[in-house]
């Protein structure tokens, strides 16, 4: 029972902030917990875990009501790679980083 997100546009560790809220608790109260949360990535994570959620449910006959969330691993994805120029004919590099998300869940 297993969602995975990829190439997500927002850096792991603003991402990891808004996963360690939800590490451990049931699904439902996740979600729950996650679609009213007021951070502004809190919805793909949302995304992914009713993805989870609805993988549980029709693929290996589950209840959403007994679910867990055993693991939900942050990690780095492609780091898209800017410039900025600025005086002298250099340039600043700019690292637009994004993240991968993988949320393992367990039955209660």
């Amino acid at each position: 029972m297993k969602s995975y997100i990829q190439n997500v546009r927002i850096s792991p560790k603003k991402l990891n902030v808004i996963a360690f809220a939800v590490r451990g608790m049931e699904a439902t109260k996740a979600l729950d917990l996650l679609r009213y949360m007021p951070k502004k990535w809190a919805d793909i994570l949302y995304k992914g875990l009713s993805s989870a959620v609805a993988n549980a449910v029709h693929n290996d006959s589950q209840e959403a009501s007994s679910l867990l969330i055993d693991s939900i691993v942050v990690g780095q994805g492609v780091v898209y790679r800017r410039g900025n120029p600025i005086s002298r004919g250099r340039s600043h590099r700019i690292l637009k980083r994004t993240s991968t998300v993988s949320i393992t869940l367990t039955v209660s």
